[in-house]
């Protein structure tokens, strides 16, 4: 028993994406451009959030959290995919390995169940505009933040304990650049039956679920925005609800193309394409989408960079 948990606790090995040809070295700083990007984008939006009172409303409240998400999610990944490229080394430990496949699963569910509950802002802010403020207080965006961050972080911790009970056999070579769980499962040797109907019922939760009630809740929009005479009101409905339904399409577009293939067509290549796409790209963009089609934010922008550019010119004129 002592020599099987030690093998287990060994170190794996990541496979990475890049190797070492100068086309590859370009994608890298691709990469790296690309998460810096997605740092700056969604630190940024959380700044802006914070810093201007204007936009403390559940609805800039759970893009906070969203951003908070795509932050973490980033974070998670692409550092340590960039530190073992730069090092030459391939290694992550036992440890590290539990702590990414718990990290980047907890922020991938909150983030499926906290698109699928601001799809409900949407519907109260298009179907019910005049009970807005009592439907969608303050109160009912905290909740709706504590439900996705619980409720995926228990999820995750349910996959990561058991994934990480079974023995692991043969080369330890983890064939991504990081530890997820359709590449981790892949080493055990085991019956792993229950392990993949936990799988399946979390799929069911995490992912069919919430874009059930995504396209439950657009369904109604759809159906209120029909019913307006006002062509000015439609667009408006529209630019509403345009940026939100740009986000969920890429996010769990992305997600089902990962998870829910059958695994006979899965191939390692697609797996790292899909990874790459919701792991990096989703995250850059989110902030772009909600910044740069989002009136509110660009003026809460120019109003923080006035008020700063006001400071210091008081600041110069003291001194």
């Amino acid at each position: 028993m002592w020599q099987r948990n030690q093998t287990s606790l060994a170190d794996f090995i990541l496979e990475g994406l890049f190797d070492d040809s100068l086309t590859h070295l370009f994608l890298f700083s691709l990469t790296m451009v690309v998460f810096l990007i997605a740092v700056s984008g969604n630190t940024l939006t959380i700044l802006l959030i914070c810093a201007d009172p204007q936009l403390h409303t559940p609805m800039y409240f759970l893009l906070s959290q969203l951003s908070l998400m795509d932050l973490m999610h980033v974070s998670t990944t692409i550092p340590k995919m960039a530190t073992n490229y730069l090092s030459g080394k391939k290694s992550i430990t036992f440890v590290g390995c539990v702590t990414q496949h718990f990290l980047y699963l907890s922020v991938g569910g909150a983030e499926c169940l906290l698109l699928a509950l601001m799809s409900y802002d949407r519907y109260v802010a298009i179907c019910h505009p005049l009970r807005y403020t009592v439907l969608m207080n303050r109160r009912v965006g905290l909740m709706m933040a504590v439900v996705s961050w619980l409720g995926a972080s228990i999820n995750s911790l349910i996959y990561t304990a058991m994934l990480m009970q079974y023995p692991f056999c043969g080369p330890r070579n983890i064939r991504h650049f990081y530890c997820e769980f359709p590449a981790v499962v892949k080493l055990v040797c085991g019956d792993i039956t229950v392990y993949e109907n936990t799988v399946f019922i979390s799929s069911v939760l995490l992912l069919l679920l919430p874009i059930f009630l995504v396209s439950t809740s657009y369904a109604f929009i759809l159906h209120s925005v029909i019913q307006m005479r006002s062509a000015g009101s439609k667009r408006n409905a529209f630019a509403t609800c345009s940026s939100h339904f740009i986000v969920v399409s890429l996010w769990f577009g992305a997600c089902m193309f990962s998870y829910m293939r059958p695994r006979s067509r899965r191939t390692p290549l697609q797996d790292k394409v899909g990874s790459v796409f919701y792991s990096i790209i989703t995250p850059t963009l989110n902030p772009l989408i909600y910044t740069l089609r989002n009136k509110d934010v660009a003026k809460a922008l120019r109003r923080v960079l006035g008020r700063d550019v006001i400071t210091q010119r008081q600041q110069l004129q003291l001194s």
